[in-house]
């Protein structure tokens, strides 16, 4: 069960590591870009699938939906992704972990709304 919710935590991060918006004023799809701990860490794993255009979206959201230390904290995890299950699996006795885990599933979720189509 550990192995399954870790996969699927590692599944949200690649997803999340997607690119173009589909919100344009012009008809035609604009990609928002950042750069930013977030998307230095989604490159820097070498993921087959973690394009600069990807990361890139994905740091765009994280500027919108998490504050800077939560932007370092999470940035940590695409590296050691075992770490942020002890997160989510400690969230009972530890408010920090209950606070950041409820901020980083909600920024995952949209960020893979938004960057999923590069």
């Amino acid at each position: 069960m550990i192995r399954i919710s870790l996969a699927l935590v590692a599944v949200l991060a690649l997803a999340s590591c997607g690119g173009g918006s589909r919100y344009a004023n012009s008809g035609a799809p604009s990609v928002q870009f950042a750069s930013g701990p977030i998307q230095k860490a989604c490159q820097a794993q070498g993921r087959k699938a973690a394009s600069r255009a990807r990361c890139g979206c994905v740091q765009a959201v994280a500027n919108r939906e998490l504050s800077a230390a939560d932007q370092r904290r999470g940035a940590k995890y695409f590296k050691d992704p075992h770490a942020l299950q002890e997160v989510r699996q400690n969230q009972s006795s530890n408010a920090s972990n209950k606070r950041f885990w409820a901020a980083w599933k909600a920024y995952g979720q949209t960020a893979e709304a938004i960057c999923s189509g590069t």
